[in-house]
């Protein structure tokens, strides 16, 4: 994963309920979010207009209050596939979940699954590009890169009104999941 200090200018960090998360922006928009406690590089803008924004929105989901971010991103340090893959997450909506190979297919490529879980794995910007929303098409929840992993995961589901029963999803109808043996694609 490109680091923060490799893309953005300014940063800022603060304590949320997942713990301290810093937050990185371009001139073009945030472009990463990292849980650290501090970013040892650059200008740190704690006054950043952006940065106060993202942060007020950033606490407001965590606490329930805020179902999608409004917020300029800078899509610029991503490729072409991881691009259209974390734009296609940007629009799964709160409290839903999609499957690696529902996105591969939506992509135009079925067989591209772990294709997918990889864009997700690097997401530079969890929590407001919702990875977490993404999960095994055997209902499995499958990494997480923030702190806690799978835990965490689980937790932000459940917040989302996602039935999670420790580390699988709790089949409803409701949620539009089509499970299917996406691993082996």
């Amino acid at each position: 994963m490109t680091a923060i200090s490799e893309i953005c200018c300014e940063w800022s960090a603060a304590n949320t309920p997942l713990g301290w998360i810093a937050l990185g922006v371009t001139g073009n928009g945030l472009a990463r979010l990292d849980f650290a406690e501090s970013i040892p590089f650059g200008t740190r803008k704690d006054d950043h207009p952006l940065l106060i924004t993202a942060f007020e929105q950033l606490q407001a989901y965590l606490q329930g209050e805020l179902r999608a971010f409004q917020l300029p991103l800078d899509w610029s340090g991503m490729g072409e596939f991881q691009r259209r893959v974390l734009q296609l997450t940007m629009a799964i909506p709160y409290g839903r979940v999609r499957t690696y190979g529902e996105i591969a297919r939506e992509l135009g490529k079925p067989k591209a699954a772990r294709a997918v879980g990889r864009a997700e794995a690097t997401n530079p910007i969890p929590l407001i590009i919702p990875c977490h929303r993404v999960v095994g098409g055997d209902g499995h929840l499958h990494g997480y890169g923030g702190r806690g992993g799978l835990v965490t995961k689980a937790r932000l589901l459940r917040m989302e009104g996602v039935p999670v029963d420790q580390d699988r999803l709790v089949l409803q109808p409701q949620l539009g999941l089509h499970l299917e043996d996406e691993l082996g694609s």
